[in-house]
C-alpha cells in the first residue's frame, strides 16, 4: 500500500472514531435528558440517569481528544500539499477541542447543583434547579460558539483537498460549503436562536461534507498516480 493511501485510511479511521462520539453527546443526551424550559423536570431526569449524563460528559472529552488526533492524521496526509494550510487546519481543531474541554465543565456544574450537598444547603431546591438549568443552557451556547471552529477547520482542509490531486475536488468544495454552513448556524444561534431549528434542518445537505470525506478516506483512500516507468537505455 502506498504511504499516502495508508495515511488516508488512518485519517479516515480517526474521523470515524470522532463521528461515533459526537451524536451521543450532541443529540442523544440533550434530546433524552433535557426538558426545554423546565428546570425541575430536567433535574429529575438527570438525577434518574446520572450514569448516562456522566457518560455524555466523558464522550465529550474523548471526542475532543479524537478531534485533535483526526486533525494530526489529516496533517500527515495533506501537509505535503501546503504545510501552512495544514497547520491552520490543526490550529482551528485544537482551539475547538480546548473550547469543548472547558464547555464540559458547564455540565459538571449542572450535575453538582442538581445533586446538592452540604455546601449548597443555603440554596433551596428550586434555586439549585434553576442554576443547574442555567449551566445546561450555557453548555448549549458553548456548542453554538464552537460551531465557528467546527466550520473554520474545514476551510483549509477543503482547499488542501482541492489542490491535493489524490482526493476528489468536489469533496473539497463540499467541505468549504460545510464550513460556511457551520458559520451560518453559529451566528443564527447567537443572534436569531428562534430560527436555529429550521436553519439546522435546511443545512443538512451541506453538513454531509464531513461524512463524504470520512467515507471516501475509509473506502477509497488516496488515489496516488504511479510514477511512469523509466525506459531502459
Amino acid at each position: 500500500m502506498h504511504p499516502t493511501d495508508k495515511a488516508a485510511r488512518v485519517a479516515g479511521l480517526w474521523y470515524l472514531s470522532m463521528a461515533l462520539t459526537g451524536p451521543f453527546t450532541l443529540i442523544y443526551i440533550p434530546s433524552t435528558l433535557i426538558v426545554r424550559g423546565n428546570a425541575a423536570a430536567t433535574a429529575s431526569k438527570i438525577l434518574e440517569h446520572q450514569t448516562m449524563f456522566r457518560l455524555g460528559i466523558a464522550a465529550e472529552l474523548v471526542g475532543a481528544v479524537l478531534f485533535i488526533g483526526t486533525a494530526v492524521a489529516l496533517y500527515r496526509l495533506l501537509s505535503g500539499v501546503s504545510q501552512t494550510r495544514a497547520m491552520q487546519m490543526v490550529t482551528f481543531a485544537a482551539v475547538s477541542a480546548g473550547i469543548a474541554f472547558f464547555n464540559a465543565l458547564n455540565n459538571v456544574a449542572a450535575l453538582t447543583l442538581f445533586r446538592g450537598g452540604e455546601f449548597l444547603t443555603p440554596l433551596g431546591t428550586p434555586q439549585r434547579e434553576a442554576l443547574g438549568m442555567l449551566f445546561i443552557r450555557l453548555h448549549g451556547q458553548g456548542n453554538v460558539i464552537n460551531e465557528i471552529f467546527w466550520g473554520l477547520w474545514l476551510l483549509p482542509m477543503g482547499l488542501l483537498v482541492i489542490r491535493s490531486g489524490f482526493l476528489p475536488r468536489f469533496i473539497g468544495v463540499w467541505l468549504i460549503v460545510n464550513c460556511a454552513a457551520y458559520l451560518a448556524l453559529s451566528f443564527i444561534g447567537l443572534f436569531a436562536p428562534r430560527y436555529s431549528g429550521i436553519a439546522f434542518t435546511s443545512a443538512q445537505p451541506a453538513l454531509f461534507g464531513e461524512l463524504a470525506i470520512m467515507f471516501w478516506l475509509l473506502i477509497k483512500g488516496a488515489k496516488v498516480q504511479p510514477l511512469p516507468a523509466v525506459a531502459n537505455a
